[in-house]
């Protein structure tokens, strides 16, 4: 990506907005609304196995048998590269990529290295804001605002799955039978 970062209200406004302008960048974001509410125990997994089903569970409706992928994640610590396999696996087991053709790579690169993945964390800290009901900071409410404008979501509700430019999956955790 050549489009470098000239300010924040760049990304979304204007005639040379980055990202709502640009069709070739699509955004999925995950919400978790209450994390207070996850029994990884019920479940026989931790918190860190969660967060990789999540990723399964959020990318597996939005790949295409026709296209090729590769998706890069960022890098959460050390231990990551397992994890990573494990993902890459299960979404090339749940297309019959059996020859990873679809699904070349799955891999962790550092945010902050990667403008695309800072462009990522920009718009999920938007999401976020919007989520948690915060209203202190003027330029992130701003940010949510025209956020929510470009998109035409309220940014806390799903979308529709086949929305390509801001999509949302709101995800609740399931109650544990006592």
């Amino acid at each position: 990506m050549d489009k470098s970062f000239v300010g924040k209200g760049e990304i979304l406004s204007g005639r040379d907005g980055l990202f709502f302008d640009d069709d070739d960048l699509h955004f999925r974001a995950l919400i978790v609304p209450d994390k207070a509410k996850l029994r990884h125990e019920a479940f026989g997994q931790s918190h860190d196995d969660w967060y990789y089903k999540m990723y399964f569970d959020m990318l597996k409706v939005i790949l295409s048998p026709e296209a090729c992928y590769r998706i890069y994640l960022d890098l959460k610590d050390t231990r990551s590269a397992a994890k990573i396999a494990k993902l890459h696996d299960a979404l090339c087991n749940n297309f019959y990529d059996f020859s990873r053709q679809i699904i070349e790579r799955v891999q962790a690169i550092r945010s902050h290295e990667v403008e695309i993945l800072q462009l990522a964390d920009f718009l999920i800290g938007a999401v976020s804001y919007a989520n948690r009901g915060l209203s202190t900071n003027a330029a992130k409410c701003a940010l949510v605002e025209r956020m929510r404008k470009r998109s035409g979501y309220e940014l806390t509700r799903t979308t529709l799955i086949r929305e390509s430019k801001v999509n949302l999956f709101r995800w609740s955790a399931a109650e544990v039978q006592q």
